[in-house]
């Protein structure tokens, strides 16, 4: 097939986690520095449609991008990295092949031939490779693999990729390898067995590395390198060496020191279209590693002992705390530790408090407490999602004295529903893709907290919800002086609630993480952290 789209292919040996969509991101950086127009996919090799049914433990964080798909949480480093929305097409799972070629079996598409996972499989997963690429948008696709080679579910894929060289041709094809190089401390010997092992397995399926990107703790000595090149039979000047980071974000600069997008551009027969500077991003980096201040933020949620649950809003106070040259101590506090007893002396070192978004009701008493704390002891608040939820149900407990006002997620039989089911979903049954997911439009009050933080009056935010604020109760509320302060304008679905007479108590109904960048911090992060910086003065 004939294209102008270059087509780079993400694969991973030896162990998983070792950072496959921080380097994909960080070679999408570089080449768009270069002006080149770049968009990332991940294809993961699990049987789940999408990642919006897995428990965070299982997965991490699910993301959620503007046309409402819920992805794998390497989409939200891509957007981060690259300032560029993504979609629906940047993130396919095995669940999505199989259910479209059985969707299309079950009519007769295929006219009666045996579908089988050669070719019918492999040709479901290259038309996923190359729908970005037709769009004649990008002049670079980046596609990463999820697991390792060698996985028994990553088998079709890496057979697609395989067979992706003859679709494409040799200058629009290339594929990198990301390993490990383990270092033995009773040894003290750097060792390239695992690379050589798992660059054969890639072999053995038909692919031949061009370009071999090695994680290691030690710098690679040259004659490592050397028998690195020999042994997996690439050029010595493509096996790039990349040493661990103080921060994701030092990852594009260290690949640009090891010229890993000199690398590709050779291999692609590219030329580069502009000088690469990265200046925006060095000086976003000197300001996360220069701070002038300090703040202790907690960030309460029951997922808390794996921090990838929470991927995006831990990021997302990297960008804003950059942006007011603050180092943001977060720290991670379990709410199901949290109680009538103890909040004080859980809660009492910070000067800010997020209560993050999750479901259920494990926890959910501690997060009650945490808002009271917040909103008596006058201690910034921000609440998402379901963050924003417990803010008002607390609220309507506590001020108001609704006894028993919960949630109908918590608490079906309430009598004092304040957060109850979106009529929509009423009727579904089905738990995959049917929340309310996507961005939405919300239009803010002149003068609000939130208004000042946007600079505007009309917002989109992403959101990922199933209950709502009862808008029954919304007078009652607003009068005891919690207000309503960003609405949908077509639902009139209240997205944002205040405190009147505190320093900063703001609550979405959206997640806002979804949307910050190293280079656009989300604007209510900024704000929360600046109100965190005068709360910790004036203590």
């Amino acid at each position: 097939m004939a294209s102008s789209t270059k087509y780079i292919f993400i694969t991973g040996g030896v162990t998983s986690s070792l950072g496959k969509g921080i380097i994909a991101a960080s070679l999408g950086k570089l080449l768009q520095a270069r002006g080149f127009s770049v968009t990332i996919q991940k294809f993961d090799p699990y049987l789940n449609i999408d990642p919006g049914t897995l428990n965070p433990y299982e997965h991490g964080e699910c993301y959620v991008t503007d046309d409402g798909a819920e992805t794998d949480l390497d989409l939200g480093h891509y957007e981060r990295f690259l300032n560029i929305t993504t979609s629906q097409s940047n993130n396919v799972t095995t669940g999505r092949i199989y259910n479209n070629v059985i969707t299309k079996e079950r009519k007769g598409e295929y006219l009666g031939k045996t579908v089988q996972v050669i070719p019918h499989i492999t040709d479901e997963i290259k038309s996923n490779f190359y729908k970005l690429g037709q769009e004649g948008k990008y002049d670079v696709v980046i596609t990463e693999i999820g697991g390792c080679v060698g996985d028994i579910e990553s088998l079709p894929f890496i057979e697609a990729v395989r067979q992706a060289r003859w679709d494409l041709g040799p200058n629009n094809f290339l594929v990198i390898h990301l390993t490990l190089i383990p270092y033995l401390k009773a040894a003290k010997e750097l060792k390239t067995k695992p690379t050589q092992h798992s660059v054969k397995q890639l072999l053995e399926a038909g692919i031949q590395p061009d370009i071999l990107v090695c994680r290691t703790e030690y710098h690679l000595p040259p004659e490592v390198k050397k028998k690195l090149a020999l042994f997996c039979n690439v050029q010595l000047n493509s096996v790039i060496e990349a040493m661990d980071a103080d921060t994701i974000y030092d990852v594009p600069l260290l690949m640009k020191k090891e010229k890993l997008d000199e690398r590709v551009l050779s291999k692609l027969k590219l030329s580069s279209k502009q000088n690469t500077d990265l200046e925006d991003w060095k000086d976003f980096l000197g300001k996360l590693k220069n701070p002038t201040q300090e703040v202790n933020i907690g960030l309460i949620g029951k997922y808390v002992s794996l921090p990838d649950s929470y991927k995006s809003i831990i990021e997302a106070f990297t960008h804003a705390g950059a942006a007011v040259e603050c180092h943001v101590n977060l720290k991670l506090i379990s709410s199901e530790e949290i109680n009538s007893d103890n909040y004080e002396s859980k809660l009492r070192d910070l000067d800010g408090i997020l209560v993050a978004p999750g479901f259920g009701e494990r926890g959910f008493e501690g997060k009650i407490e945490t808002v009271r704390y917040a909103r008596e002891k006058k201690i910034p608040f921000f609440g998402i999602c379901l963050g924003m939820q417990v803010a008002v149900i607390e609220f309507a407990r506590n001020v108001l004295e609704l006894e028993n006002a919960n949630s109908t997620e918590m608490d079906p039989y309430t009598s004092h529903p304040i957060i109850d089911l979106m009529e929509e979903q009423k009727q579904i049954e089905q738990m995959g893709g049917t929340m309310r997911l996507g961005a939405y439009t919300c239009e803010l009050k002149r003068g609000s907290k939130s208004h000042l933080a946007y600079g505007s009056k009309k917002i989109q935010e992403r959101h990922r919800h199933r209950y709502e604020f009862n808008n029954r109760y919304l007078d009652q509320v607003e009068a005891a002086g919690m207000i309503a302060t960003g609405k949908n304008p077509e639902t009139g679905l209240v997205e944002i609630v205040e405190i009147k007479n505190h320093p900063w108590f703001v609550g979405v109904q959206f997640h806002p993480e979804y949307k910050s960048t190293a280079l656009n911090p989300q604007p209510l992060f900024v704000k929360f952290i600046q109100a965190a910086i005068e709360n910790k003065k004036v203590k």
